[in-house]
């Protein structure tokens, strides 16, 4: 059998190419995907810091992935939003 190293071979490459071209077509709604899971990871940073500092103060939020969301779309707003929204559900 000559062409068994092409039957192995060629699906590899084929997935490969078909990998890379997805990447090239989708290259700008990756990077915001990754941009917004880069500011939630630094929102979800924040949260931890501020879990104990807000217990101290009285206004504790939760550390989970929603708030971190939140902090990650809307910033510094965002965590006024948290705030303001913990004391009208209190």
């Amino acid at each position: 059998m000559m062409g068994g190293a092409w039957t192995s071979t060629l699906p590899l490459l084929a997935g490969t190419l078909g990998v890379a071209l997805l990447l090239v077509l989708f290259r700008r709604p990756l990077r915001g995907l990754l941009r917004l899971m880069a500011r939630t990871g630094t929102g979800l940073a924040f949260l931890a810091v501020f879990s104990p500092i807000g217990q101290f103060l009285g206004s504790a939020l939760g550390v989970n992935l929603f708030n971190a969301l939140v902090l990650g779309v809307l910033g510094a707003p965002g965590f006024g939003l948290l705030l303001m929204l913990k004391w009208v559900l209190r």
